[in-house]
């Protein structure tokens, strides 16, 4: 149990309010936590992020290439009545990443994507060493689930694009960035909101509470931003992708599903939790208290 430290100034007297909160936020995360290295936890935390990443690589890629097999008019007198559509990619994508996230929250924090591995390092959620453990394993992970797909879709893989992240023809650079931007930071704002220690406590007794909303962002963000860049807002998955299918076009704009993310996550954190949660605020009422 802890409290909440306001300080109000009056004229002359200044006045400490405490207000009971029922949770507890957990201290920062060490930058340089070299017992870390020594546990198991950590390591059995990494190989969960590759598996994952690699199941959802090797889900979605599937997913969209089927897509365009089925909406190609060559093959398909009937496209427009077939196939899963826009709305099916976007589920695809939305809920794979529930179904992982809920899988595997308890035991690498279900992250599956160094843009949320990158935002948390930020918030001091989680160490430097961990951060990069967790992005290795994804982009090794997606790298993989790319290649299964691969080897699943030996007809289709290259004519239908490899599922790989590339501006599509009548947008910038400029305006495929601004789109990971955003999208990236819809993405973790939902992620730091969902598994905010205030939430968490109020809805503990419902456990989808949190993989539920981390997967509708990311499905409402591939609604919004898949036909101007194919919808990366992860850069182990577009790097992945781009590794197995090997092209110039996905190599060429591979920087954008990079800075991106990265931009997006960062100003995620930084609005979630020096803007939302008022750590700066609280952290000066604090001293100005003690003082």
């Amino acid at each position: 149990m802890g409290k909440d430290v306001e300080v109000i100034e009056s004229g002359s007297q200044t006045v400490t309010e405490y207000t009971v909160k029922d949770y507890t936020d957990p201290p920062p995360s060490a930058l340089f936590d070299f017992e870390e290295l020594a546990k198991w936890s950590l390591y059995r935390a990494t190989i969960a992020e590759f598996v994952a990443t690699l199941l959802f690589l090797y889900v979605t890629i599937l997913a969209v290439i089927g897509y365009n097999h089925q909406s190609d008019p060559l093959l398909s007198p009937n496209a427009d009545c077939e196939g899963a559509g826009i709305l099916g990619i976007a589920w695809a994508f939305g809920g794979m990443i529930f179904i992982l996230v809920y899988s595997t929250a308890g035991i690498s924090g279900g992250h599956i994507n160094p843009a949320v591995t990158f935002g948390l390092f930020i918030a001091r959620k989680v160490s430097l060493f961990r951060a990069l453990l967790y992005m290795v394993a994804q982009c090794l992970g997606a790298i993989c689930g790319a290649g299964l797909a691969k080897a699943f879709q030996k007809a289709y893989y290259t004519r239908y694009g490899g599922g790989a992240n590339e501006v599509a023809d009548g947008y910038s650079k400029g305006t495929a960035l601004g789109a990971e931007i955003i999208g990236t930071f819809v993405l973790v704002y939902t992620v730091f909101s969902a598994t905010d220690p205030k939430r968490s406590a109020r809805d503990s007794h419902v456990p989808v509470l949190a993989p539920l909303p981390i997967g509708f962002a990311v499905f409402m963000v591939h609604l919004a931003t898949i036909h101007v860049t194919g919808t990366g807002i992860n850069p182990a998955r577009s790097f992945g992708a781009a590794v197995i299918y090997n092209k110039s076009k996905a190599w060429d704009d591979q920087w954008i599903f990079w800075v991106g993310p990265f931009v997006g996550a960062a100003a995620a954190a930084i609005y979630h939790q020096y803007v939302l949660r008022a750590a700066a605020v609280k952290a000066l009422g604090s001293f100005r208290s003690n003082a």
